[in-house]
């Protein structure tokens, strides 16, 4: 069994947008029953998606996070010992193909040429997760030609406005590489981070899930 566990949110485009993506995992793999977990805000816990299974049938619990933190590392951990050969996988990032995801939405976006571009992410109080996010911002770096740096909305330095500020140079744009999952709390936070364009996040409820995500997903439950 695959769970899929995802932050949580209380942003109804959040949430449809993080079930887009579990139903796609599904359809890509029809040989495994395949449910939905959060860490915080909604229902279900992992522990509660566990405790239902038939016989304590043991699961591959799969991060819809993009970094390996806290929930990671103490919640998932812990959720897993409970049920005897239950794993966790690693968090979806860094990976090359979020990188190509985000160099998507800056073109979406109108990315131009001598635009400044900055990678916004969650944050975390765990320096890995902190590593995680620069090397994403280094692999968008190389992708989009130009030197990328990450600013964080919470628990971390510097904080994405801070970094949006430092960025601005004459008659050039900030742009943010909205690095978080879907919409929500915190994308609302980087739309007002004081950027002139804030792309989308990866995931978003009115289009079908990205090949690329689906394709992470699926390789960490494998891996």
């Amino acid at each position: 069994m695959l769970v899929a566990v995802a932050h949580g949110t209380s942003s109804a485009a959040g949430r449809s947008a993080i079930g887009g993506l579990v139903a796609a995992v599904a359809a890509r793999r029809p040989d495994l029953t395949v449910r939905a977990a959060f860490v915080d805000v909604q229902p279900p816990e992992p522990a509660t998606v566990l405790s239902s299974l038939e016989d304590a049938v043991p699961a591959r619990l799969v991060p819809l996070l993009l970094s390996a933190g806290y929930h990671v590392y103490v919640d998932l951990a812990e959720a897993a010992e409970a049920v005897p050969g239950t794993t966790v996988a690693p968090a979806l990032g860094p990976d090359d193909r979020l990188a190509a995801l985000l160099v998507r939405r800056l073109t979406e976006a109108g990315l131009r040429d001598d635009d400044v571009v900055v990678l916004g992410a969650a944050g975390s109080s765990q320096a890995s997760a902190l590593g995680d996010c620069e090397q994403v911002a280094a692999s968008l770096g190389r992708l989009i030609g130009r030197p990328v740096v990450a600013g964080y909305l919470s628990a971390a330095e510097p904080k994405l406005a801070d970094a949006v500020a430092a960025q601005r140079l004459p008659g050039r744009r900030v742009v943010v590489a909205t690095y978080l999952l879907a919409p929500g709390f915190f994308a609302e936070l980087a739309r007002r981070s004081g950027a002139d364009v804030v792309t989308e996040p990866l995931l978003l409820p009115h289009q079908a899930a990205p090949e690329e995500l689906v394709e992470v997903v699926v390789d960490r439950f494998v891996s």
